[in-house]
């Protein structure tokens, strides 16, 4: 990769820094033969009040995701040269999102709980709600919105490193109660680049939620689930 792309990470970097209103600090630099590695360590406080955890959900609570899925078997496609150029503008588009717009309108309406959705994918990250609460998940996959041309790759078979160790870590929590196949299941473990928010919010709130965040902007954002009080620990795939 040619040195000249430094510039161009370096005023992505900052151009989001400035989105997010927040100062860089200072830095430090690194060789490495085999690959270009970009990083920001931030710090920050906040309002007890106004904490969102993991920890929070309640049984009969709708799920909201804020993001499709599907960046990690897309950008494999991308690395294979497979891509179109519509849809790498699709979830470039996405991964540079920042989640501040969703955060804001969930901290304004008010829910139970929140968690983001990055490299343990979908399925990992509601793992650990369904942890914090011993209560369970279920999923219904046709409401989970998928970034384009995502189950077409999925299906033949562009799962990345990362999802794959998903699926070996979290698959035992899973439960497809329907007749799913397989390769759709993948995609719910795919590890994800700069995923949306899933919000646990109660059922009396959640089309509040949903329709101020598509107000908002945050256009794809869907209610995928709901919390139930049993299995307990499981998710449930319909």
């Amino acid at each position: 990769m040619d040195v000249s792309i430094l510039r161009h990470i370096l005023r992505g970097g900052i151009d989001k820094l400035r989105e997010a209103q927040v100062p860089l600090l200072g830095g430090h630099s690194l060789i490495d033969k085999t690959e270009v590695k970009y990083g920001l360590a931030v710090t920050g406080v906040v309002h007890p009040c106004r904490i969102l955890t993991k920890a929070g959900v309640e049984p009969g609570d709708k799920l909201i995701l804020t993001k499709p899925i599907g960046t990690g078997i897309l950008n494999n496609a991308l690395k294979e040269e497979m891509l179109d150029k519509k849809t790498e503008e699709e979830i470039v588009r996405a991964m540079t999102t920042l989640n501040r717009t969703a955060s804001e309108v969930a901290l304004t309406v008010g829910v139970h709980a929140c968690t983001d959705i990055t490299g343990f994918g979908l399925v990992g990250h509601l793992s650990e709600m369904v942890e914090q609460r011993n209560v369970g998940i279920q999923i219904d996959y046709a409401s989970v919105p998928l970034f384009s041309r995502t189950e077409e790759f999925a299906k033949m078979g562009y799962v990345p490193p990362g999802s794959q160790r998903n699926r070996r870590f979290h698959g035992d929590r899973v439960e497809v109660v329907s007749k799913l196949p397989d390769w759709k299941v993948w995609i719910l473990f795919d590890a994800q680049t700069s995923g949306g928010l899933v919000f646990s919010v109660s059922p009396q709130k959640a089309e509040k939620l949903l329709k101020r965040l598509h107000k908002e902007g945050v256009k794809e954002a869907s209610i995928i689930g709901e919390v139930v009080k049993k299995p307990k620990g499981k998710i449930l795939v319909r």
